[in-house]
């Protein structure tokens, strides 16, 4: 087995403290801090130095967690071909973690799919934010990942994880019935300049896409009201206090009076999975993959 102290070592670069990183990881500071200690004794380097209120990694711990990927996406192909060897159904654990629509529209209809092909298989997903889902992942209590790609998210370079795209969500706007634009069947971005607009909470996955695609059509928005649920976001574009951008496969409330009008040259998201590397060999990984795969199949994009 890979030595699990190395995932405790890339949480740090990731966050830079490791109170931070033992919480991902899920242990007290302490102990993160007693392993790193351990592991620098072991090995006869110094992997961690002060700076400022956190810590950054030593030349010998850059050195370290390259030849700990390796090695970590190895032993995912080693799990892999001695459950080849094991007769009977996928079987075991499969955990995913997805985001928004992702979540909802994409990864529960692939639980059903695997239930229904493999039902010794034991499913679980849990909702998080694009970020955390990589943290997750990287420490091993998700096997899975199905986000949306934002800019805190891990580079596709990075020898961690083996990412692949998934689809490309289109992005509507949402105005109100009064709105000026109600009766289009069409708008470009930039029509929407000078209106004020509805997002999510700075630093979430839904604020960054509002902000980027903005940016892309020449403006920045001009942010009244920050919600991160639709029915709230919804409720405020039907009383007229702005618009809002909304993913083509959201669901959103019936209660309130929205207008959903397509957007010429449409921006959209990408949406990616992720998993450890190496591990899609994985009997169980595979078949997860290949359920989001058939679902993504059937998904009204309309692209």
């Amino acid at each position: 087995m890979i030595d699990r102290r190395l995932r405790v070592l890339r949480a740090i670069e990731r966050h830079g403290t490791v109170t931070a990183a033992a919480r991902v990881c899920r242990m007290t500071p302490s102990a993160a801090s007693h392993q790193m200690q351990a592991l620098a004794r072991e090995l006869d380097v110094v992997l961690l130095e002060p700076e400022g209120r956190g810590v950054r990694l030593t030349p010998a711990a850059r050195i370290l967690l390259a030849h700990g990927e390796v090695l970590g996406a190895q032993w995912e192909r080693a799990r892999a071909d001695l459950a080849a060897h094991r007769a009977g159904d996928v079987g075991g654990e499969l955990r995913f973690c997805g985001f928004s629509t992702a979540a909802a529209a994409v990864v529960p209809p692939a639980l059903q799919r695997l239930r229904s092909a493999h039902p010794a298989l034991r499913l679980h997903l849990r909702e998080a934010e694009p970020a955390l889902a990589f943290d997750l992942l990287a420490a091993g209590h998700s096997d899975i990942v199905v986000v949306v790609a934002t800019p805190d998210i891990p580079p596709a370079s990075e020898a961690a994880f083996d990412q692949s795209p998934l689809y490309d969500e289109p992005l509507d706007i949402l105005v109100g019935p009064e709105h000026p634009l109600a009766g289009r069947d069409g708008v470009a971005l930039s029509d929407l300049a000078a209106e004020p607009w509805i997002c999510g909470s700075p630093g979430s996955a839904y604020h960054q896409l509002v902000v980027l695609a903005c940016a892309g059509a020449g403006f920045a928005p001009d942010i009244a009201h920050y919600a991160d649920e639709w029915d709230t976001g919804a409720a405020l574009v039907a009383r007229g206090f702005g618009v809002a951008m909304v993913p083509r496969l959201a669901g959103l409330p019936p209660g309130h009076a929205t207008r959903r009008i397509p957007v010429g040259a449409a921006p959209a998201r990408r949406v990616i999975t992720a998993v450890r590397a190496g591990s899609g060999e994985q009997p169980t990984v595979a078949a997860g993959l290949d359920a989001l795969r058939q679902v993504r199949a059937s998904l009204p994009l309309g692209v």
